[in-house]
């Protein structure tokens, strides 16, 4: 028998409790969640889940890390389907909003994350966030798209008005209608940054 590398047995169990408990969580929310439930799912025990994530909430974070890569990859393509960069940056800053109508984001990155982990603004990926964003500013300014003095600055407000209005659409008593009037909002803010000669 031809025995794995303990790295890629290491990886197998830490990808098969993410994707059990991204399961759980999704379905049945954090709280309701049975760590016994899940492990037993992945073919594993609680013993495999504290070694690799330390506990409940560590697995969390893991799927939250996951969840947000996966949503990253989805707004990077969006942008890039457009051969205006100007109109590829709105519909990236658009989807990203539209993401809280999805129920698996919705539940565990915008309900039960900031519950258990706190402020999202305090998350790790909050900085490579701010690092994308400030980045696609200042190309857009090079590129005489904007009027923007303060690309970081910038980038930190549109980020807190889209997580805000991500985090209002998810807690709605009706977050279709919640999203479609956080979107009309949203693009008339984004439009107040473009040079005048762009403007429509």
């Amino acid at each position: 028998m031809v025995h794995k590398p303990r790295s890629e047995m290491i990886a197998e169990t830490r990808a098969k409790l993410i994707a059990a408990a991204r399961r759980a969580f999704g379905t049945v929310g954090y709280a309701e969640a049975s760590m016994d439930d899940f492990t037993a799912e992945a073919g594993l025990t609680r013993g495999a889940l504290y070694h690799h994530f330390g506990g409940k909430e560590g697995l969390l974070k893991a799927v939250i890390a996951e969840i947000d890569a996966e949503m990253t990859d989805r707004l990077n393509g969006i942008s890039a389907r457009h051969s205006d960069p100007w109109q590829g940056f709105v519909h990236e800053c658009i989807a990203y909003i539209e993401m809280a109508l999805e129920p698996e984001i919705q539940r565990i990155m915008l309900l039960d994350g900031p519950a258990v982990l706190g402020d999202p603004f305090n998350w790790p990926n909050q900085t490579g966030c701010i690092r994308s964003l400030t980045a696609s500013l200042s190309r857009l300014a090079r590129e005489g798209l904007i009027d923007v003095e303060d690309p970081e600055a910038t980038a930190r407000m549109i980020s807190g008005a889209s997580l805000h209005a991500s985090m209002w659409i998810a807690n709605a008593d009706d977050p279709p209608a919640a999203s479609k009037r956080a979107v009309a909002a949203f693009k008339r803010l984004l439009e107040g940054l473009r040079t005048g000669r762009n403007r429509d």
